[in-house]
């Protein structure tokens, strides 16, 4: 029997070969995530392999809570370490009595599919995401298309921290074989272009490397390769398409080639950023307002589900209002939008990150990267007189910034949070204004959304998966406006704080 994990431990001991380590704070609102650490890197691990072992001992726990079938995919994304840990974990759920079903190197839509494949109720999906190389985590569910959210993440926290461990017998491992060519064909099968497009598959060296080009050809079109190759190190940076650096890179490789669009994908393929014709960066909420134009087009009075970090045009855009569409603005996360889709029996969900959720007819309702390629690929198919850039401008016009995270400890920002919220909630109950303007709601379903008289708004909240706070603001007047909400209002509000500290990048 395991014994409790403990919150540290040094390394390069007799005890951290010995006992599980299992920092608390990996316990994230929706998903696990810690630092695993990597050779010579100074910063101490929050997690070992023994800890990981604690952690599928308690999923087996909780999953038996529950009521499910023991049933359990897992799978890991490319990092030197993840099979070790995938392997760590499946011992822990096996000694839990859980039948485990291994589908090997996977996308955590991959996963997720497999869930729907094999008819299994849970998942175990070891990733980091696009996290820094050294990190690593699992999302979890046991009721597909959902994921774990925080009632289910501390259950399982308070299960594995206090040992309280379940050992069963009837734990079983399946290794499952072909599951990535099922997944790629699935994928691929939800759009044949008519026409040719000239498309830029980006994968910052990640996961996704291994699937997206693949399914991009089966779907039709003409694909140049960008950073495919699977490279642990990042090379080149890491597989996020939300980030400055990925996107300058996507909008470059368009330009050389003349391409129709590019699409990037994140360490674990279940996000989409975008690029247009003309090298245009577009956030991935705006990707969504297209895609909702053009879907609540051919299915009438369909809802719509945005996170808290998307665009105000959603709540004002004539087509979607046309069309009888409904928005609903929700928390951000993807386990959130999964559920929340879910409950409203929506067609869709966009995330500003790049998450995008597709229901049936469309998707089986998890975050899924190149199900979203294939949507805005069919997008384009049905529009064959229409480039992405054209759909681009016939949006109505605002200015969003990029998502700019400054660093706050996992143990002080919600705090921070907290206390935020409550300064804007009394600004606008005393009638203040920010940079001239009246405050018209204060929405709080996560964090704050600050949005003033003229549509503008500013957005405080906390990472669900880094230590970091999370802030963006949209102006629907000028860039300049813009940069002066988040230069004289939320940099100097987060500045009062002695907890927060750099930005990850600022505009």
């Amino acid at each position: 029997m395991l014994p409790a994990p403990r919150a540290s431990l040094a390394p390069n001991t007799a005890d951290f070969e010995a006992l599980p380590l299992v920092k608390p704070t990996g316990f994230r609102e929706y998903d696990a995530r810690w630092w695993f650490g990597i050779p010579g890197h100074a910063k101490a691990p929050e997690l070992n392999l023994l800890g990981v072992q604690a952690l599928g001992l308690g999923l087996g726990t909780l999953i038996h809570e529950f009521g499910v079938a023991p049933k359990c995919v897992v799978g890991h994304d490319f990092r030197f370490y993840s099979q070790s840990i995938k392997q760590a974990l499946t011992l822990g759920l096996m000694q839990a009595g859980v039948e485990v079903h291994d589908i090997g190197l996977a996308l955590s839509p991959t996963a997720y599919f497999a869930q729907f494949a094999l008819d299994i109720p849970c998942v175990a999906m070891v990733t980091a995401s696009h996290n820094e190389n050294g990190w690593t985590g699992v999302k979890m569910g046991a009721a597909k298309p959902l994921t774990f959210g925080p009632d289910e993440m501390g259950r399982l926290r308070d299960i594995v921290l206090a040992g309280a461990f379940k050992p069963r017998a009837g734990g079983a491992y399946v290794r499952v074989e072909g599951m990535r060519e099922r997944y790629i064909a699935d994928a691929a099968g939800r759009v044949k272009l008519s026409r040719p497009l000239k498309v830029i598959a980006a994968c910052g060296n990640g996961t996704a490397g291994a699937f997206a080009p693949d399914a991009l050809r089966r779907m039709g079109a003409e694909v140049i390769d960008l950073h495919t190759a699977l490279d642990w190190t990042f090379p080149h940076y890491n597989a996020n398409p939300e980030d400055s650096e990925m996107l300058h890179d996507m909008a470059a490789a368009v330009k050389a080639h003349k391409a129709d669009v590019a699409l990037g994908f994140d360490g674990d393929g279940d996000r989409c950023g975008v690029v247009d014709d003309e090298g245009e960066e577009i956030f991935a909420d705006k990707v969504g307002l297209m895609l909702a134009r053009d879907l609540s087009a051919q299915h009438a009075n369909a809802t719509f589900v945005v996170d808290v970090k998307s665009t105000g045009l959603f709540a004002i855009d004539p087509v979607l209002a046309a069309n009888g569409a409904k928005v609903d603005y929700w928390k951000t996360g993807h386990s959130y939008i999964k559920r929340r889709t879910t409950e409203l029996g929506a067609l869709a969900g966009f995330e500003k990150s790049g998450h995008f959720f597709f229901r049936p007819p469309l998707g089986l309702g998890y975050d899924d990267g190149l199900v979203a390629a294939a949507a805005v690929l069919a997008m384009l198919d049905r529009n064959p007189g229409c480039k992405l850039s054209d759909m681009r401008r016939a949006l109505p016009q605002s200015f969003t910034s990029l998502t700019m995270s400054p660093h706050c400890d996992d143990e002080k920002k919600y705090a921070v949070v907290e206390q935020v919220v409550a300064q804007y909630q009394q600004l606008a109950k005393e009638g203040g204004k920010i940079l001239g303007r009246a405050i018209r709601d204060v929405n709080t379903v996560n964090g704050a959304r600050v949005t003033l008289e003229d549509g503008a708004w500013v957005l405080v909240r906390a990472s669900s998966n880094k230590p970091e706070l999370v802030t963006v603001v949209e102006s629907m007047t000028s860039e300049a406006d813009m940069r002066a909400l988040f230069r004289d209002e939320v940099k100097p509000r987060l500045a009062r704080f002695a907890e927060v500290g750099k930005y990850n990048q600022e505009i």
